[in-house]
């Protein structure tokens, strides 16, 4: 099963659904360039990536989560990753790049902490 990517833009924010495995293949390539596209549309408030269905992470992922990072600070967007699963926190954690990518427990949660409120 190779990864899907879709986008929409919900209250002013976008928003990546990450489905399948998020591990080096041709389809990683696909969640550069959503996220591409979704950050090219105009203004948004922030930028949530849902990963409930990914089903399992690689170094790979891990490094394209940390470039679509880079493309929504370049924007001086922040980023949460929301659904995260056990073992993506455990990468997390062991890579450091919680502060990178902040997990938050549902979609409402990250929409205010995107807002700073």
């Amino acid at each position: 099963m190779a990864l899907t990517v879709t986008h929409r833009v919900e209250e002013g924010f976008g928003i990546l659904q990450l489905v399948g495995p998020l591990t080096l293949g041709p389809s990683l390539n696909g969640l550069r360039e959503t996220a591409r596209q979704l950050l090219a549309n105009g203004k948004l408030s922030g930028l949530i990536i849902e990963v409930s269905e990914v089903t399992s992470v690689d170094s790979a992922g891990l490094g394209e989560l940390t470039i679509v990072y880079n493309f929504a600070n370049r924007q001086r967007l922040g980023l949460r990753l929301v659904g995260t699963t056990p073992s993506l926190l455990k990468m997390l954690d062991m890579t450091r790049l919680e502060e990178l990518l902040p997990p938050c427990k549902d979609m409402q949660s990250a929409k205010r902490e995107l807002l700073g409120r």
